[in-house]
């Protein structure tokens, strides 16, 4: 009985979701790297307008240091806003990397039960075939024995058989 076309239909639908799952994952993955590139940007920024201030107090430009203050502040704000969004996104892309091994052990199920079902049809396919050879085998020995014993029958009943009406010839050149 070859594999049934639903455990195909089935295969061919966990293959797909689990294509839609890493596919997901992988958007994920690549935003929250994005946001890790701009949680480190922010700290940059933070680093910069701390620079700023630093070095306003020693020149003494004070519109430097105000600048500087609210550029730090503002890298802390966005930073600590940026640092929230991270977490969240990687508690999601937890979720998401579950979902895709989840997939992947159900494809990899319905994979099982097709090469399972395939096995068991070769060990079908091997036991006829061995069935039809053991049959032909039988008969064709059979088959010899029987046409054996057939002509032997044969030529016993008709006297043509090996030795029959020994003694009994007449030769014509002996009259």
């Amino acid at each position: 009985m070859p594999v049934s076309r639903a455990l195909r239909r089935l295969l061919r639908i966990r293959e797909l979701e689990e294509e839609q799952s890493r596919l997901a994952l992988e958007s994920a993955m690549g935003a929250l790297s994005g946001l890790e590139k701009a949680v480190t940007a922010a700290a940059g920024r933070d680093r910069q307008g701390r620079r700023l201030v630093s070095s306003s107090a020693q020149s003494g430009e004070l519109p430097d240091r105000l600048a500087g203050v609210e550029e730090s502040r503002l890298a802390v704000q966005l930073g600590k806003s940026l640092e929230e969004r991270k977490d969240a996104v990687e508690l999601h892309v937890e979720m998401l990397r579950e979902d895709f091994l989840v997939r992947r052990v159900e494809r990899r199920q319905a994979e099982v039960l097709i090469e399972r079902a395939e096995a068991l049809d070769a060990i079908d396919a091997e036991r006829r075939g061995q069935q039809a050879l053991d049959d032909w085998h039988r008969s064709r020995s059979l088959g010899v024995d029987s046409r054996t014993k057939s002509i032997a029958d044969t030529q016993h009943a008709s006297g043509t058989g090996l030795g029959a009406g020994r003694g009994n010839e007449t030769h014509p050149t002996e009259d």
